[in-house]
């Protein structure tokens, strides 16, 4: 079990989603991808955000990752993203992106949005580093003792999380987050990933 990335999104309804705070473990991958990987998991977080209506939860798979998504929305409009792999259990992933929100928003004032690059949220380092074991979150849990009413909306795919006739592929060509390295990176690995189907 491994979580890859956690952010922390602004995220206003029907606009462009900006990161405001985040932080990655990619040490699993070679030095040569981590590049492409980190950029990919940054564009995956913000078109996954940007999906994801004010005051829901929502788990999105693509290729080997899944994002956790939470958008709470209200005056803040802000959203919490995990990507992990598809072994870490949905429940704490939920209860460590409240928790993530809540910190957040205590510690980082809202008139700071507007510059994310003077935002200063190290916990999501402490975060990322401690809560790669689940029963960690799931102490968190006990403590809240449920979520709360929102609902969660399981996806299996990202496809499923698009707007009708939109199709990853376009967004990855047509994204200016992404670097042609990255471009590159994404089409061999959902290449590699594709040729593997048994059916």
């Amino acid at each position: 079990m491994k979580i890859f990335a956690i952010s922390v999104v602004l995220a206003p309804p029907h606009q462009t989603s900006t990161i405001l705070s985040s932080a990655s473990d990619l040490s699993s991958f070679s030095f040569y991808q981590r590049g492409s990987v980190g950029e990919f998991l940054t564009f995956f977080s913000k078109t996954i955000a940007e999906r994801t209506p004010a005051g829901q939860r929502q788990s999105v798979q693509e290729n080997t990752y899944t994002a956790h998504v939470y958008n709470r929305g209200g005056a803040e409009q802000l959203a919490a993203v995990i990507i992990a792999d598809h072994e870490y259990p949905v429940r704490p992933a939920f209860s460590l992106l409240t928790k993530v929100l809540d910190d957040f928003t205590a510690k980082v004032p809202q008139t700071a949005f507007g510059n994310p690059g003077a935002i200063a949220f190290g916990e999501l380092n402490t975060y990322l580093a401690k809560y790669q074991d689940p029963r960690q979150a799931d102490a968190i849990m006990r403590v809240q003792q449920e979520l709360d009413e929102t609902k969660i909306v399981l996806h299996k795919t990202i496809e499923s999380v698009l707007e009708r006739g939109e199709k990853l592929n376009d967004l990855v060509d047509r994204s200016n987050a992404l670097s042609a390295q990255s471009k590159m990176f994404y089409k061999t690995a959902k290449k590699q990933n594709s040729c593997c189907v048994v059916m």
